[in-house]
């Protein structure tokens, strides 16, 4: 059975400006395959050249067997789509776009849409022109889900969505793969990564320069500590916490001690009990922060480290 998703040695340039180089990524049927990166590594111009939209400058990619440039009309009859930037209609209300996309794909019963309104608390009876950013980025999310395609590729799917909204997409898409459909999104937000995605692709500078597991993903990142005492601590005291392994840019002001930590957590709390603590703030790294602790050497344009 032929992969949801192939791409071989995909380019697409800009002239001077950066695209994406040499991309070869694999998504495999009914899985969730996450693509990470932070704003202009290449993750909209990689999904949108997949989807036929762009044609590649070298390379080629394949949607469940079909060549995205050349059998694009027939590949888009087995995808759901949601654009990192879209314009709909600003006239229609959401129920009549979605009966219109409906009619373009032949689909009469639209049981499924309503039920994606109901769950996203989507207003499918006000025009477009009305909708705030979130409740244009709901209509689009069912346009893209309600015929249950074979795949479904998202750029930046949860942007505008209030927290519980973004909490019941997820577990959209989650369901969406237990039916056996390939998702394949995009994000520059961990924690949706780590949550959902069987693997992930990290993206930087154009090139795909890992697919990663993403428990071992997080696994790698460092944690911002921050720990109040209820009383200054000794020097001495200090040093405990700078001098275990894994510790880097300790300070130490106004009774708190901060510091970035690469090591054992369990050691960390072991050593914080026998202090009497104020309050202890653990904070995970921005995406950019992962990428320039772990992926700082420049892209080398070979191929992507591969672990699973």
């Amino acid at each position: 059975m032929t992969a949801a998703i192939a791409t071989y040695d995909l380019t697409k340039t800009y002239g001077q400006a950066r695209g994406i180089r040499d991309i070869n990524l694999t998504v495999e049927r009914g899985e969730i395959f996450g693509f990470l990166g932070p704003n202009g590594a290449g993750k909209s111009t990689t999904l949108r050249t997949v989807l036929g939209f762009m044609k590649p400058s070298s390379g080629r990619a394949e949607v469940l067997g079909f060549d995205s440039w050349t059998e694009k009309t027939r590949m888009h009859a087995h995808i759901g789509n949601l654009p990192g930037e879209f314009s709909l209609e600003d006239r229609m209300t959401g129920r009549e776009l979605i009966r219109f996309f409906a009619r373009l794909r032949g689909v009469r019963d639209l049981a499924f849409a309503e039920e994606l309104a109901t769950r996203l608390d989507a207003n499918l009876d006000r025009p477009m022109r009305r909708l705030s950013r979130g409740n244009k980025q709901k209509i689009g999310i069912i346009q893209a889900l309600f015929h249950q395609p074979e795949v479904v590729i998202l750029d930046e799917p949860t942007g505008g969505l209030d927290p519980l909204v973004q909490e019941e997409f997820l577990k959209l898409l989650a369901e969406a793969r237990e039916r056996g459909q390939t998702v394949f999104f995009s994000s520059h937000v961990l924690a949706e990564i780590e949550r959902l995605a069987d693997r992930v692709g990290i993206i930087r500078e154009g090139e795909l320069i890992a697919v990663e597991d993403p428990t071992r993903l997080t696994q790698q990142a460092f944690r911002h500590v921050r720990i109040a005492f209820a009383r200054l601590l000794t020097l001495e005291e200090q040093g405990s916490f700078a001098q275990l392994p894994g510790v880097e840019q300790f300070r130490a002001e106004d009774g708190q001690i901060m510091f970035d930590d690469h090591g054992s957590f369990d050691e960390l709390v072991k050593l914080a009990a026998q202090f009497p603590v104020a309050s202890l703030d653990v904070e995970r790294p921005t995406l950019e922060e992962i990428f320039l602790t772990y992926y700082g050497a420049p892209a080398s344009g070979g191929a992507a480290k591969e672990v699973a």
